[in-house]
């Protein structure tokens, strides 16, 4: 017998449409538009709920609400809708959101609703004409289950504290990557910093070759068996590779341009508008340049750039960048230093979305269990 079986101990779930006339079990209502510039000119204590998921879907606050108390929105329209909220106090909605208000808590507990609505709004999600809707007569269509409300109550718990400890466990991963980023940064910033006449510097294209890939965007396919870097942040995959080496990737414009970098070993294709740093192994340490790269960079080329907004770099600006030399010894015990950092920072970095992504499938798995009820008759 399963958990909600003995919840349920025998009672039958009575079955209701969200809201219809006569056997609705809640009313239904739309928002008012709202501008930007109606936002900033009423600016206030009460919060705007509008067609966003960000920031709780929160997009300002004003001086008035139309609402008070208890109730769960929904996103009406575009990329989110049939996204809903729980909400309570006084706030306002705008017209791309919908406000469902429960006729009797009584009989229907409006956390359960918000957690029912949670699985089942986003399937009667309407997207043709290329813009998702979910309007108010096909959210009022929604079966809703009736257990009894002390069932109901015992499900908001079990869910609350899942919910509740998801988001204990993501914070506490987040708070220790960012004192590990933090604790990296700042000895990232004192090794690879150094006194006038310390050391031999040098300009890039002394100790590297500069060079550019030789494909485009739309080469990319699904199942490569070799890392595209391309004008993006995250690497794509290509059936064929251009280059077999140890190299320093950087997009020359786009997304991350003179801030994200990627660290390459063995077979990779390379965009046209990309640029690979290939380091001298014989005079400097490519991993050193790597991080002395990544550390440096970025200020070099907004203080040579023209625009202070960097959107794209040309190969002279990579020739041109200075770079210190220390002996090899010293910068073989620098990269000892930081890769342990990097490792480590990346090693919480990659496991905190793993570590959420199981979180929420133990959450799903569970809450589906307790939200699984037997099919009657509606109304």
């Amino acid at each position: 017998m399963s958990y909600l079986e003995k919840l349920l101990n025998g009672v039958e779930v009575e079955w209701k449409p969200l809201a219809h006339k006569e056997y609705g079990v809640a009313e239904l209502s739309r928002g008012r538009v709202m501008s930007k510039e109606y936002l900033a000119d009423n600016a206030g204590e009460y919060p705007v709920y509008s067609s966003q998921t960000a920031n709780n879907g929160e997009i300002g606050k004003i001086k008035t609400f139309d609402h008070d108390g208890e109730a769960v929105t929904w996103t009406t329209d575009g990329a989110n809708a049939g996204t809903v909220f729980h909400r309570t106090g006084k706030f306002s909605i705008t017209n791309v959101c919908g406000l469902i208000k429960v006729k009797n808590i009584e009989e229907l507990n409006y956390k359960f609703l918000f957690y029912w609505l949670s699985i089942e709004a986003k399937k009667h999600v309407y997207s043709g004409m290329g813009n998702p809707k979910l309007m108010s007569n096909q959210m009022a269509k929604i079966p809703i289950p009736i257990p009894p409300l002390s069932v109901q109550k015992e499900i908001v718990r079990i869910l609350d504290s899942f919910t509740e400890l998801t988001a204990e466990l993501t914070a506490e991963l987040t708070a220790e990557l960012t004192a590990r980023k933090k604790q990296y940064n700042y000895y990232r910033e004192k090794l690879l910093s150094f006194e006038d006449g310390e050391v031999e510097w040098k300009t890039l294209g002394e100790v590297a070759l500069i060079g550019t890939g030789k494909h485009d965007t739309q080469d990319a396919v699904d199942n490569g068996d070799y890392i595209f870097y391309a004008r993006g942040i995250s690497p794509l995959k290509l059936d064929t590779y251009d280059f077999e080496e140890t190299a320093i990737i950087t997009a020359g414009d786009g997304v991350g341009v003179g801030k994200v970098f990627h660290w390459a070993v063995g077979k990779y294709a390379l965009h046209q508008r990309a640029y690979r740093i290939v380091p001298n192994e014989k005079e400097i340490n490519p991993r050193y340049v790597y991080h002395y790269i990544v550390t440096n960079f970025y200020s070099y080329i907004e203080k040579t750039s023209v625009s202070s907004s960097v959107t794209s770099m040309r190969k002279p600006m990579f020739l041109k960048f200075p770079i210190p030399i220390p002996s090899l010894e010293e910068q073989e015990r620098i990269v000892s230093i930081l890769d342990k950092f990097d490792t480590l920072t990346t090693s919480i970095s990659e496991g905190l979305p793993k570590e959420i992504e199981l979180r929420k499938k133990q959450y799903e798995y569970y809450r589906d269990l307790l939200l699984t009820f037997p099919k009657n008759k509606i109304g």
